[in-house]
């Protein structure tokens, strides 16, 4: 009987552990909120706005679209950018030559359209895997930027192949400050992180888990590969479709293709290594340590007082030398260096 106590003692103690810290995170992440909704349009300003929370926001979302493919699902994409392209100017497409029709209706049918194109080009993750999926999705890049450069229908035959977006009216409130770009931007990111969180822990992640694991066992087992895999590509280029549309709105105010060229894929795979490959968080991490670092570089340049040639490609060799470095020391990045100094700050100062 003193056993079956100890024992009933112990389990619920651990299982107090671990509901503890899980109502931890849900109060950092109330806090955290609260902060971006609130704290920071009474105190920022409108060039923080514009070139600091605006992009870190757009990007975080495309980050976690890609996340969703290959953190979560093992599919190697190199066409983030393009999957962004196909939503930003299906989202244009759609306002110019649907008249009425909400913008905000217009970014999710343009979503659509990415997701479209994704399975599309997803086909051949049926058949190939690792480097040749990657250069399949390449290829993906670069004839999408061809079809958007040469049928002038996608740019409404603009001379230049630059456009300005429409304006952004909803629910009879223009969208046109800085303050009002930041919040709905704010407000599609916070929905659709809710929406992947939730979805990784479901049925459906658990199949993308176990094909990205080892793909031949989940078929034995009953996932079907075939819908996992064309699902997890539709899910990603959904979510890139979001992010170019917001990108192209809410960010550049322009609809061009030469916006979402090869570097802006390279820039979103390095974000999710960066941040940690698998991890909704590590999207987020990612996005602003991507976004902050050349502020910085920038000040310490200047601070440094560097020749022009040093500080221009300083930028480069700082990326390059943190992406192996978090390959070789902590491959899950950001995210799971975070994890660990919480552990260790709910224990310190008596860590045992």
């Amino acid at each position: 009987m003193f056993y079956r106590e100890a024992g009933q003692f112990k389990t619920s103690y651990q299982a107090d552990n671990q509901i503890f810290p899980i109502r931890q995170d849900r109060i950092g992440i109330a806090i955290v909120l609260i902060a971006a909704f609130v704290a920071v349009p009474g105190l920022a300003t409108d060039y923080a706005f514009s070139a600091i929370f605006i992009p870190f926001l757009i990007f975080s979302l495309a980050a976690l679209g890609l996340n969703i493919l290959t953190g979560y699902a093992g599919q190697l994409s190199l066409g983030s950018a393009a999957f962004m392209a196909v939503g930003a100017f299906a989202s244009y497409n759609f306002v110019l030559r649907i008249p009425g029709i909400p913008v905000l209706l217009a970014f999710v049918l343009g979503g659509l359209s990415a997701a479209m194109v994704g399975i599309a080009f997803g086909l051949p993750s049926l058949r190939i895997r690792g480097f040749y999926l990657a250069a399949a999705t390449l290829a993906t890049q670069f004839f999408v930027v061809w079809c958007l450069t040469k049928i002038q229908w996608f740019t409404n035959y603009s001379s230049s192949g630059v456009i300005t977006a429409q304006e952004m009216v909803i629910m009879g409130m223009s969208i046109n400050t800085p303050v009002k770009k930041y919040l709905l931007t704010l407000t599609v990111v916070c929905v659709m992180a809710l929406l992947a969180k939730n979805m990784v822990r479901s049925n459906v992640g658990r199949s993308w888990m176990a094909v990205r694991d080892m793909d031949v066992a989940a078929e034995v087992i009953g996932f079907r590969l075939m819908r996992t895999k064309l699902l997890a590509f539709a899910v990603s280029s959904f979510y890139c479709g979001i992010a170019g549309a917001l990108y192209a709105y809410a960010y550049l105010g322009t609809v061009e293709p030469e916006a979402y060229n090869l570097d802006l894929s390279f820039r979103i795979l390095f974000m999710i290594i960066i941040g940690g490959v698998g991890s909704i968080l590590g999207s987020f991490l990612g996005s602003a340590f991507i976004i902050l670092l050349p502020i910085v570089l920038n000040l310490i340049a200047h601070g440094l007082s560097l020749p022009t040639n040093v500080a221009s490609n300083l930028e480069l060799m700082v990326f390059g030398a943190l992406i192996i470095f978090f390959l070789i020391v902590e491959p899950h990045g950001l995210a799971r260096l975070w994890q660990i100094t919480k552990e260790k700050l709910r224990l310190w100062p008596f860590p045992h």
